[in-house]
């Protein structure tokens, strides 16, 4: 029978007993009070009788212990299972969903679970479950959503020249229209709301296909809408079309919105009735075009997102009527939550102090 290993020398059972005292961890407490029978010169029974173990088990916490010490005795927690994705496949997996699929190649236009699945398989003889695919997708701080517009023909230097020297645009504006008057930043769109209404997500049982009310009539108004995101308010109108007497009057909505003593910036597209030489604009406001085809630089793109998401979309309006008085509540709850227009209509290149 071979002999018992002996402990350590520098420790005895007194430093074993305090130590047991101060530890916050239950099994290490347990561990060193066996340790500390076998320095008062206990058999090894008597200390596995005192741990509750056999004795291979109090032989490997002696190993532990005369390899680190006391730590060695710490409850560790199970190594668990190997992970399924090594660090090259959730490298790999990062880059593909950040370029996007190709629809040639891959048959989608946007990656689903199912899909990166397929892809996984494919490309690396990997096999994981749905939980597991989303549990690592999170882990690589990636989301699912919403994309925000962009024209396919739009040319990417204009709006990244625009954004440089919007500054000096600014600068301008200050030195002869705005004759040394503060300066408040708005913008300005129009958004199409109708009867065709929008079916947005909803939560639901996992697994089911929740219904929402959807209309094929065709009536319709136009929300012209402003908003200033320095100060957290808006303009705006609903008006039966799209034409320059339109803007003409939500010019002098925003008008009345500008502060005293104060001049607007108005940045806005260059649709028709923008642009037009007959269009009436007031004295306090000067009307700055962004490039074309750049819907993704005016944050009122997604200020009607985010109104047909939370109080637009899943509704049968039953009259033109009925589309008047939701746009209008619509608007007026989302000019009663400044802080809602600054969140989501500050951009950092135009705010600049």
């Amino acid at each position: 029978m071979a002999a018992p290993v002996p402990l350590r020398s520098d420790y005895d059972a007194a430093a074993l007993r305090r130590l047991a005292r101060s530890s916050h961890d239950p099994g290490q407490v347990r561990r060193l009070l066996a340790l500390a029978a076998i320095y008062e010169g206990e058999p090894r029974s008597v200390a596995a009788a005192v741990g509750g173990v056999g004795l291979q088990t109090v032989r490997d916490w002696v190993l532990r212990f005369n390899d680190v010490g006391p730590a060695g005795l710490l409850t560790g927690k199970a190594p668990g299972p190997q992970p399924r994705l090594a660090e090259h496949h959730r490298t790999a997996l990062r880059q593909i969903v950040e370029a996007g699929p190709i629809p040639a190649v891959h048959g989608v236009v946007r990656w689903r679970i199912a899909d990166l699945l397929h892809w996984l398989w494919e490309e690396f003889r990997v096999s994981v479950s749905k939980q597991t695919l989303s549990r690592e997708l999170r882990a690589l701080g990636l989301r699912k959503l919403s994309a925000r517009p962009r024209h396919h023909a739009k040319d990417p230097d204009a709006a990244e020249a625009f954004k440089k020297n919007f500054p000096t645009l600014l600068a301008q504006v200050a030195a002869h229209e705005a004759a040394g008057k503060p300066i408040e930043i708005w913008w300005q769109d129009e958004a199409r709301i109708g009867q065709k209404n929008k079916i947005t997500r909803r939560w639901a049982r996992r697994g089911s296909r929740p219904a929402a009310p959807h209309d094929q009539r065709t009536r319709s108004a136009y929300l012209f809408g402003a908003i200033c995101p320095a100060q957290g308010k808006g303009a705006a109108l609903v008006l039966p079309r799209c034409t320059s007497e339109a803007m003409a009057l939500h010019l002098e909505e925003i008008a009345r919105a500008v502060a005293p003593g104060a001049h607007a910036v108005v940045l806005l597209d260059q649709a028709g009735w923008h642009t037009s030489a007959k269009l009436p604009i007031p004295a306090n406001i000067t009307l700055l075009p962004l490039p074309p085809k750049s819907p993704e630089l005016n944050p009122v793109e997604n200020i009607w997102q985010y109104m047909r998401d939370n109080w637009i979309s899943n509704r049968v309006f039953a009259s033109y009527q009925d589309i008047l008085d939701h746009c209008c509540f619509a608007w007026n709850t989302l000019v009663e939550q400044p802080w809602t227009i600054m969140s989501i209509g500050l951009r950092d290149w135009a705010h600049r102090s």
